[in-house]
């Protein structure tokens, strides 16, 4: 039986072990074995701890025994992203300042999902300090994407796209400040959602008030990510811009009617951002789907024009604010790209600061009073399909030189700079075979109305289904 469980969904796991149809034990080895038998070619969990994951799933598996009050993820198999404080587990941040870090004290988020009965497996790999989405680092290496190994599999959250894609947990967790949930998500047909600022409370933190990075679920399935989300979710006196909705408000059931629902669809995101010819083909289709569901589609998509220097500018302040000792202190340690993201955060004035805020401001106007009208856009996740594992970043599409070794994430962070939810689900493969997923944004705090459209479009296409073959 251990051979099957590696691969269900949360959902029918938790439902087996509550019913008493298998034990954690049970469950934990057959992931362990899964483990054991792909990481090795896929490079995602950078630290392991199975003799412990084993021995707290024979503990809550004596804890059921004693008719205990059991969380809802009681048993399942978790691994958290190395940006995440673990207590008593080594977290490097991808980076070598940080190789033989092992905290005192977990995340807020990590300490919801062990009170919730999940079991710790390890680590998931992730670049240094989150910076770019492509998962690579001086410390592990990188990771590859198990449909095709020669290609990335997105990132910042990379290594926990993998390990969900190829079953080696049911669950896993990522941050989110460009593309971090949505673009590992979309590279390994798995779901990453993004949700709205104070969703998820994010503690300790330097920046109480921040809301460009979130932190979040991904899972293989709607299901799954609501369940993860509905430990994730809900109010901490120690975070003001916490929202005040229970959590558990994300278990319910996600089914809905569609019918009239106004979206505005656009493959390519109304000609703002390049998009590749393969990446138009599979999203351009899915129109049908959207339609057979009832919904009214048109083209509209909000103006972003003015975001990505916004983006850059408090992108830049708030790299400088995570990470400016470590240029003082340990500049031969870092990377390139986050030795650049600081040293943009340096370079900006008060000034420069505000009239960011002040553009932004304009922007989430504009993009408010088109979902006065729509009740989602839906749209591209990246504008790249999953490129080759030994390029840092793509530096053209479609002929189209960029920039920066971000432009290619636009289509995501003109949307983080709103704070809109939005989630990656899988749509469907390009002719080389690699995953492409679609982004599905919603109204603000309106994570629950996106989670209802995104399961129902993965119940009519189940393009979540197809697994890499080195997971067979």
């Amino acid at each position: 039986m251990t051979q099957e469980l590696h691969f269900l969904p949360a959902t029918e796991l938790a439902a087996m072990i509550r019913a008493k149809k298998v034990s954690a034990t049970e469950v934990m080895l057959a992931h362990l074995k899964q483990i054991e038998r792909v990481n090795p070619a896929v490079n995602a969990i950078v630290t392991l701890d199975a003799e412990g994951a084993l021995a707290k799933a024979r503990i809550a598996d004596a804890k059921q025994a004693r008719s205990e009050a059991l969380g809802p993820l009681h048993g399942l198999p978790i691994a958290h992203k190395d940006l995440f404080l673990t207590k008593g587990m080594r977290t490097t941040m991808g980076s070598p300042i940080f190789k033989d870090q092992v905290p005192a004290r977990s995340m807020l988020v990590v300490d919801r999902s062990w009170d919730a009965g999940a079991i710790c497996v390890g680590k998931t790999n992730t670049p240094e300090f989150g910076a770019g989405s492509q998962t690579f680092n001086t410390l592990f290496g990188a990771t590859k994407n198990p449909y095709d190994l020669t290609k990335t599999c997105g990132g910042s959250s990379g290594g926990a796209g993998v390990v969900l894609a190829t079953g080696m947990v049911p669950l896993a967790d990522g941050s989110d400040l460009g593309a971090s949930l949505r673009n590992p998500g979309n590279f390994c047909n798995v779901v990453g959602l993004r949700p709205s600022p104070g969703r998820v409370p994010t503690w300790p933190t330097k920046h109480l008030w921040g809301t460009l990075s979130v932190e979040g679920p991904m899972a293989r399935t709607v299901a799954d990510t609501a369940l993860l989300l509905s430990v994730q979710a809900g109010p901490d006196d120690r975070v003001p811009i916490a929202l005040m909705e229970a959590g558990t408000s994300f278990a319910a059931n996600l089914q809905r009617d569609f019918k009239g629902t106004r979206i505005g669809f656009s493959p390519s995101f109304g000609g703002q951002v390049p998009v590749d010819k393969r990446v138009l083909a599979v999203i351009a289709r899915q129109d049908k789907v959207f339609a057979a569901l009832g919904c009214e589609l048109d083209d509209r998509v909000p103006d972003f024009s003015g975001a990505h220097e916004v983006f850059l500018a408090l992108r830049g302040h708030l790299f400088e604010l995570n990470n400016g000792e470590y240029l003082d202190f340990h500049r031969d340690l870092l990377k390139e790209t986050v030795i650049w993201n600081i040293e943009a955060g340096r370079k900006l004035s008060a000034a420069d600061i505000a009239r960011a805020d002040t553009e932004r401001a304009r922007i989430y106007e504009r993009v408010s009073k088109f979902f006065e009208t729509h009740e989602y856009l839906i749209t591209v996740v990246n504008q790249v399909p999953p490129f080759p594992v030994e390029e840092e970043y793509v530096t053209e599409i479609n002929g189209e030189k960029l920039t920066t070794y971000l432009d290619w994430m636009k289509s995501c962070y003109y949307i983080t700079i709103t704070g809109h939810p939005a989630i990656s689900v899988p749509a469907g493969f390009t002719e080389e075979g690699l995953p492409v997923g679609i982004q599905i944004v919603g109204r603000r705090n309106a994570d629950f109305s996106v989670l209802q459209l995104a399961f129902a479009f993965e119940q009519a296409t189940m393009v979540w289904k197809r697994r890499p073959a080195l997971a067979q």
